[in-house]
């Protein structure tokens, strides 16, 4: 298929990649127009300047892009060149609401728009083991999906229009719970005195086993943070969780409270570090 690909970063450049393997024609774009002349090199892909060039008679359009506002720019000045009929496909992680409004311009376009968020991060990226959740028209999906599976092993439609974008703040809820539950057990590890490899292999096998331990244990231990999902970011989503839960009247005290440890970790310079990095505020404490 001819698809146009704007966002060439650690997730959307190997996303994209794997698109021209699968046999697409791919026209990336980015913000930086060396990172996509850089991204064709290496892909055998086509570079852009503009979006709108990516755009010109593609059948599929996918972002992965910033935030809401990134969506908002790059899908108005995407719609006006995509074929009738296209669609546009959005892993960027944004509010729902946005989503719906896009969906909603596209439609009145005659193309379609549907949220994709996916979880697996820059790893899941890389080897094409992404999980993708979907909101939006069914439809479009089951057009789109021989080409999401170019990068992804799960693919799973939620609902309408926005849907997509809920399931993902699932995620995210669930995801922060369990890094500073980890964190607090790799804390408690070290303050018992206890050797943390050893803990490891006793509780890795039975209840307390997750992706989280089995992948961030290790470095949590040994303070390594240099990698992996960026504190910035995960704020930013969980900013938007904590925003839809004040619409909906859910109740987030833990994901509240961990967000308010992630801005403790931004003011200790680990703006960029990895999502992991909960533990370096616990090993801070425990020092001062």
């Amino acid at each position: 298929m001819k698809i146009g690909f704007a966002g060439l970063g650690v997730m959307g450049g190997p996303m994209a990649r794997h698109l021209v393997h699968a046999g697409h024609e791919v026209t990336g774009v980015n913000r930086s127009i060396q990172r996509a002349l850089d991204w064709a090199a290496l892909t055998g892909g086509r570079s852009a300047e503009t979006v709108q060039t990516a755009a010109d008679g593609a059948e599929v359009f996918i972002l992965c892009v910033g935030n809401d506002d990134d969506v908002r720019q790059v899908v108005s000045h995407s719609l006006p060149h995509l074929r009738p009929g296209a669609v546009i496909v959005d892993h960027t992680t944004t509010s729902a609401v946005v989503a719906r409004e896009m969906a909603s311009m596209a439609s009145a376009s005659g193309r379609f728009f549907i949220d994709a968020p996916v979880s697996g991060g820059q790893a899941g990226a890389e080897s094409g083991q992404l999980s993708v959740m979907v909101g939006g028209d069914g439809g479009a999906l089951a057009r789109v999906e021989p080409v999401l599976k170019s990068y992804s092993k799960a693919i799973k439609y939620m609902g309408p229009s926005g849907s997509g974008q809920l399931a993902k703040m699932v995620n995210q809820i669930a995801i922060a719970g369990v890094v500073q539950g980890l964190a607090e057990a790799v804390h408690f590890a070290q303050s018992a005195g206890l050797d943390t490899d050893a803990i490891y292999d006793a509780i890795s096998k039975g209840a307390a086993q997750s992706w989280q331990m089995d992948n961030r244990w290790k470095t949590m231990a040994r303070g390594e943070f240099d990698f992996g999902f960026a504190v910035d970011w995960m704020r930013k989503d969980l900013g938007l969780v904590l925003d839809e839960a004040r619409a909906n009247g859910a109740r987030l005290e833990v994901t509240a409270l961990v967000d308010s440890y992630y801005a403790e970790v931004q003011t200790m310079g680990g703006a960029r570090w990895d999502t992991s990095s909960l533990a370096a505020r616990l090993q801070k404490h425990f020092r001062d």
